[in-house]
């Protein structure tokens, strides 16, 4: 309202300037006439539009320190021990903790895997787009001043045109574009809690193989010294000629597989070592002097405790993924709405004011887009369909496609045979 009241000011202005004719238009400048209150009018104005206007703010990404942020990533950070105090509801002590559990891991993998740092700046966007769709568009201000060369003698020759453009969205347009966006929130921040249960499943599947690979490495160490025991007593045998060469040196064979076993399981420890740490969302460094804990091992709920239909029950209702992708499908039908209802045109109102040579003339201007184009496109789209089936209706032959495709010159479009192929498409059953 106070910038509409101080447009109208300015532009009431500059008339009384014209008012007087030309010649004291061009000795005065508009802003003498009362020239206290126009600047401060002026002002006024530029400050309301600067503030509602927004300004960038760079954030450049810089890969020296995003590196050096990750490799100081460590399991003793007290960011991390807040993390972990504020979602345990319990006061960690001792700190650094002694055995990591697979609770304690859990929530360091969330508070460190940048899965949930890209997940979470999605709904970030999706909740600015919210915002984005619930605006209405913004009318637009025109100034038309004019210089009539013919004018009469005593009468000022300009002729100044103020116009202002109101649009007004009709059918329901923002309404289904808000919906949309809400629905495309909603269905990034059940991503989130998807995201998070794959960091969880990934951290457990690491730790399992992890686990395998400890396990089995003692196991094919053993078996090696084994290996080494038997080689040394047929070589001793065969020294005495109780061993033939054929036996020490399938013995030998037998003791570099079993080193080329221990190689290979040290390799799947080493390498499950790293996919902990990366399902952490840590450099492996910070894994060394870590004790972990492997009790949820042992801790299987009994098969009893499960039942497959309160199971199935719940991953059909409550799986955030499936909730996602419901919200995007609901999200995609509020699309076609809007889609639909841009058919209809919308309504732009159209005041305006005119300084004609010393007359004061307003004015109300109404208008809509004539969808002429669009209509003609779909009706191009809808005689593709129609023809094929008017011939394959009325000449028994299956339409063909492709290299030998009828034209559509080929084919009579009139009102007559359009009618008789648009009852054809109502009446023919749909194939299964």
């Amino acid at each position: 309202m106070f910038l509409s009241s101080a447009l109208e000011y300015s532009f009431l202005s500059t008339c009384a300037s014209l008012r007087a004719g030309p010649k004291h238009f061009f000795q005065a400048p508009i802003w003498t006439v009362s020239s206290k209150r126009m600047k401060i009018s002026t002002l006024c104005v530029a400050l309301v539009l600067v503030a509602g206007c927004a300004t960038f703010h760079p954030q450049p990404l810089s890969p020296s320190q995003t590196a050096a942020a990750f490799e100081a990533r460590t399991l003793e950070s007290p960011g991390l021990r807040a993390f972990l105090e504020t979602n345990l509801h319990r006061e960690i002590t001792p700190w650094p903790v002694e055995a990591w559990d697979i609770t304690l891991l859990t929530l360091a993998a969330l508070y460190y895997h940048p899965d949930l740092d890209v997940a979470r700046a999605q709904w970030a966007v999706a909740e600015a787009e919210v915002i984005t769709a619930g605006g209405r568009p913004n009318p637009t201000v025109g100034f038309t001043p004019a210089y009539n060369a013919n004018a009469a003698s005593g009468v000022s020759p300009w002729i100044l045109g103020l116009t202002v453009d109101i649009p007004l969205e009709t059918a329901g347009k923002r309404r289904y574009r808000m919906r949309r966006a809400t629905q495309l929130a909603e269905a990034s921040r059940l991503h989130i809690s998807a995201v998070s249960w794959q960091v969880r499943s990934r951290l457990r599947t690491s730790l399992l193989d992890f686990d395998a690979a400890r396990r089995a490495e003692p196991i094919v160490h053993r078996q090696q010294g084994l290996q080494e025991d038997i080689v040394k007593g047929l070589e001793q045998r065969f020294a005495v000629g109780e061993a033939s060469q054929f036996e020490v040196t399938q013995a030998h064979i037998a003791r570099d597989q079993t080193r080329f076993a221990l190689r290979e399981v040290q390799k799947r420890r080493a390498e499950a070592r790293v996919r902990v740490a990366d399902a952490l969302g840590v450099p492996v460094g910070a894994l060394d002097g870590v004790t972990l804990s492997w009790d949820f091992l042992e801790q299987l709920p009994p098969a009893t405790a499960l039942p497959a239909q309160d199971i199935r029950r719940q991953a059909l209702l409550n799986r955030t993924d499936i909730l996602a992708a419901l919200g995007e499908y609901a999200a995609s039908q509020s699309a076609l709405q809007l889609e639909l209802a841009k058919q209809y045109p919308d309504i732009h109102l159209g005041p305006g004011y005119a300084w004609d040579q010393g007359d004061n003339k307003w004015s109300l201007g109404f208008s809509i887009a004539l969808p002429v184009i669009s209509f003609v496109a779909l009706s191009r789209n809808w005689l593709w369909l129609i023809n094929p089936l008017l011939i394959f209706g009325h000449s028994g032959k299956k339409p063909r496609y492709g290299k030998n495709a009828c034209l559509l010159q080929d084919v009579p479009t009139g009102p007559r045979h359009v009618k008789l192929a648009w009852s054809h498409l109502v009446t023919v059953p749909r194939p299964s």
